[in-house]
């Protein structure tokens, strides 16, 4: 049947005579073999033809379970906007190849399409393996590959309440955890004797599936599944496993491997391996046909090994892409070859770090092993080495912080013994070892097979000055991103051996980082922006005003430490008003068209139908749009600011305050329904949200805070994606911390268990308050525990044992915060002097100009703003300020 193509980049006309070259399969490998041939300007002297089966172009495929936390496919592309138009290059989507025929060179699309070349690469990658399990094509039995299969299983999953993962390696840990997050009890069945087999040993297994089943997940191994059952109506109901166990489920999926895409290849000719794979040599030429080159999942190389990763992909694009740059140039010198590849790994498995590298399960003859494991935290590690002290390999769980430094150093004899190098942080003993130590050749970014003596040239050679400069030059660090803890410290080091001095400063104003700042406004109890930038900025700097990215910070600071340094946390009041951003300056959301968004507070999501109704009353009067947020809010979007008084005199009568969704603040503490209403509920979460929302409100912080508590297990109220989060059990409540559900998700990580309600909140006091004194400007929770030495571990030894001893302090400044709240709407209200502040136009400050009529463009679709300048002259007033009579702006 010839189908349609869903859409076709047409290409700029290409020279005559030119050459064809035809890439069947645009995946992450294709695409970096078409940036390839951009770099080696080949696409300015061929025609370029891409034949893509899926509807759209290249996407990440390694954070695809990202799309479950919110991330859109958009988002996930890696083609450039305007990329293939740019070079030229003819993109055919939903158009796949359906034959070649090597005799006239032709590749016949779908669609009919049928494109003559003169060099064929073939990108088709793997399709994912589906055991003969009697019942697999069930109604409700998926694998998990592309976008539309995650888009399949997130509307099946609507009507589920259990589901089973077949396969325990990454995709399918990441399905399980896809499921768990769509609030459905999840099974893994793993064949093998533990999880990730072929990453992990035993140790590390062992630790890997204690961390998982803490999450909720429910692992079975050394199991297979044997049949699904299914019901009348052909949908699935269960699965019977090989040991005659059977486990309840409405839904299966399959993440149990992948297969080579090479019947393409089969069909034409050319050679495969016996387990599949195009065979290829050196050159990544088919062994067949000269004229056909393979990469990635499809091939077979030298050695015999079909590489599942991205970054041998990578490193097969560049060879091909090399091949066809000589070939188009008429060049016979000889280029980069591809025989082996480097197999380490860095993921993060539903929050947990795992990596390997070299000889992880030590198969070397002598070999021997150096452990560290702690099962209490999840972290286990193990080093392989030679009996002459030669680093051979090792296993990281839980902690793989140490993955960046002693991957390069495989093969050569650490400056440290093995047993300091599996400490964590804060118990090893100071040493030499540092990226310093790292020999030139060692490869850095194995995504880009970056070296540390390409790093060292681009700030030596090429003058890079920063670490974005160094990427953009080198491309290390552009793709995992697990290298970039190194490759900052390298270019620190560099540029400080060329002279260069790293400034740590805040800004230009003031050589302090943040968190000296706060030290020196706790310290000395300062509560005035000019009196810290004149006794403690840089000498230019001080007498002045100070600038964009301090003022707010310091502003923050000293709103955070307001009842213990004797400030007035109110963040309108004198100075502190000229230092907030536009969001706080008004006390509510600037959106695009220059209006307000009102969010009042609702504990927990609970409300009753009286405020219910007074809500939708103000957005009536006031003409608002109305749209219920993600955090069980309901946020009333277009009010003007002469507004913003009237409509919070409303909602104070009834009972609400300031939600803080214009600030640095906590926003929200989101709940399921729990043991209230949840035949699953094991703990009263609503309960839990209203109290600790109520206890951190207005709390200032170096970035936005999120929360949520869910009731069981089942996740329902999706706290393992906020900075912290709380999960009912059996014998109190989890604790988890670090999490983020934005555009880089991160799950949180379990900083304690079973605690009472008690410890709970004492525990999330001393993180809370132990964040807002170490992090950075505008740093996430996620990210500023990602960047904290010794990481996990750490935060634990502070606020769990309090290794610091200063917990009693942290608690002590928690609690003068909530002693010390007040509601900044009702603040406001209460004092003319800060409602002046509150007009649309300074020379009409009693009412609107009434020569100025507003009007919204469209009404609860999208909100606009318009001001008529006379009867026909509308002007956005997002495009200018003001207009007066005569036309002229002010």
């Amino acid at each position: 049947m010839v189908t349609e193509p869903t859409q076709t980049t047409r290409a700029t006309q290409a020279p005559p005579n030119a050459r064809t070259i035809v890439l069947v399969g645009h995946g992450m490998v294709g695409q970096r073999f078409l940036e390839e041939l951009v770099d080696r300007g080949v696409t300015t002297r061929a025609r370029v033809v891409v034949l893509c089966e899926e509807p759209r172009p290249a996407y990440d495929r390694v954070h695809l379970t990202s799309y479950f936390s919110g991330t859109t496919p958009e988002e996930l592309s890696m083609v450039e906007d305007g990329f293939m138009e740019r070079h030229g290059i003819e993109l055919h989507l939903g158009d796949p190849a359906v034959a070649v025929d090597r005799a006239t060179r032709t590749v016949t699309a779908s669609s009919g399409l049928t494109v003559t070349y003169d060099t064929l690469v073939l990108a088709t990658g793997s399709y994912p393996f589906v055991p003969p399990v009697p019942g697999k094509d069930a109604t409700g039995c998926f694998v998990y590959r592309t976008v539309e299969d995650l888009q399949a299983i997130e509307e099946y999953a609507k009507g589920a309440r259990s589901g089973v993962v077949v396969g325990g390696g990454l995709l399918g840990l990441e399905a399980a955890g896809a499921l768990r997050d769509l609030g459905i009890e999840a099974h893994i069945v793993e064949f093998n004797a533990r999880l990730m087999a072929i990453q992990v040993d035993e140790g590390g297994g062992a630790a890997l599936r204690r961390t998982v089943e803490e999450m909720g997940l429910v692992v079975h191994t050394g199991v297979a599944g044997q049949e699904i059952t299914v019901d009348e109506d052909g949908a699935v109901t269960g699965m019977r496993l090989s040991d005659d166990s059977h486990v309840a489920t409405d839904m299966v999926i399959f993440s149990a491997g992948v297969r080579p895409r090479d019947q393409l290849a089969r069909e034409a000719g050319l050679e495969v391996g016996e387990r599949g794979g195009v065979v290829i040599d050196e050159r990544c030429r088919t062994v067949t046909d000269p004229a056909v080159l393979a990469i990635g999942e499809c091939a077979r190389a030298v050695d015999g090994m079909v590489y599942g990763l991205v970054a041998p992909g990578y490193e097969m694009a560049a060879t091909a892409a090399d091949v066809v740059a000589r070939e188009a140039a008429a060049d016979d010198a000889d280029g980069p070859r591809f025989t082996t590849a480097d197999t380490s790994t860095k993921l993060k498995l539903l929050g947990v770090d795992v990596a390997s590298f070299g000889d992880a399960h030590g198969t070397s003859e002598g070999c021997l092993d150096v452990v560290y494991s702690d099962s209490r935290s999840g972290v286990y590690k193990k080093l392989v080495v030679g009996r002459d002290g030669t680093l051979l390999g090792g296993v990281l769980v839980g902690d793989a912080d140490s993955y960046g430094l002693l991957r390069p150093l495989t093969g050569s004899v650490p400056p440290a013994a093995p047993e300091q190098l599996v400490l964590p942080a804060g118990l090893a003993p100071p040493t030499a070892i540092g990226p310093s130590a790292l020999p030139d050749a060692a490869t850095i970014c194995s995504c880009h097979n970056v070296t540390k003596g390409a790093i060292r040239a681009a700030v030596t050679e090429h003058s890079c000055g920063s670490v974005p400069e160094v990427k953009k030059c080198t491309k290390a660090g552009t793709g995992c991103g697990s290298c970039v803890k190194v490759l900052t410290q390298l270019v620190n080091e560099e540029l400080a051996a060329s002279g260069v001095t790293i400034d740590q400063g805040l800004c230009g104003c003031f050589s302090h980082t943040r968190q000296e700042l706060y030290e020196i406004v706790l310290a000395l109890r300062l509560t005035s922006y000019q009196q810290l930038l004149d006794g403690h900025g840089r000498p230019e700097a001080r007498g002045g005003d100070g600038c964009e990215v301090c003022k707010p910070t310091v502003a923050s600071i000293i709103a955070s430490l307001a009842p213990s340094i004797g400030a007035d946390g109110y963040v309108l009041d004198g100075e502190q008003a000229s230092l907030q951003d536009t969001n706080d300056h008004f006390l509510a959301n600037m959106q695009r068209n220059g209006s307000y968004s009102v969010v009042p507070r609702v504990p927990g999501g609970e409300i009753s139908p009286e405020k219910l109704i007074v809500i939708g009353e103000v957005a009536r009067d006031f003409g608002l749009y109305t749209k219920i947020t993600g955090g069980q809010r309901i946020d009333l979007f277009g009010a003007r600011v002469d507004q913003l008084p009237a409509i919070w005199a409303r909602l104070v009568d009834a009972g609400f305050e300031s939600g803080h969704a214009y600030g640095k603040a906590l926003r929200t503490v989101k709940s399921c329904v729990g043991s209230t209403w949840c035949r699953y509920g094991v703990q009263d979460s609503v309960r839990m949200a209203i109290d600790l929302e109520l206890r951190y409100r207005g709390l200032r912080s170096p970035h936005k805070l999120k929360s949520a508590v869910s009731g069981c297990a089942r996740e329902c109220a999706e706290a393992q994606s906020k900075d912290f989060g709380v999960i009912a059990t059996a014998n109190g409540w989890n604790l988890y911390v670090g999490g983020n559900g934005g555009a880089t998700p991160r799950h949180a990580d379990l900083l304690a268990q079973d605690l009472s309600d008690a410890e709970l909140v004492r525990l999330i006091d001393r993180f809370l308050m132990f964040y807002i004194r170490t992090a950075d400007r505008l740093e996430r929770t996620s990210v500023w525990l990602e960047r904290l030495e010794g990481g996990l571990e750490h935060l634990k030894d502070v606020v769990v044992h309090d290794s610091l001893g200063i917990c009693d302090e942290l608690e002590a400044l928690m609690a003068a915060h909530v002693a010390n709240y007040r509601d900044e709407w009702a603040a406001t209200l209460d004092d003319p002097e800060k409602l002046r502040r509150f007009v649309s136009f300074v020379n009409a400050p009693d009412a609107p100009d009434p020569t100025v009529r507003f009007v919204a463009e469209r009404d609860q679709v999208k909100p606009d703003l318009t001001i008529l300048a006379g009867p026909e002259i509308p002007v956005r007033a997002r495009e200018y300020d003001l207009l007066d009579l005569e036309g002229s702006t002010r």
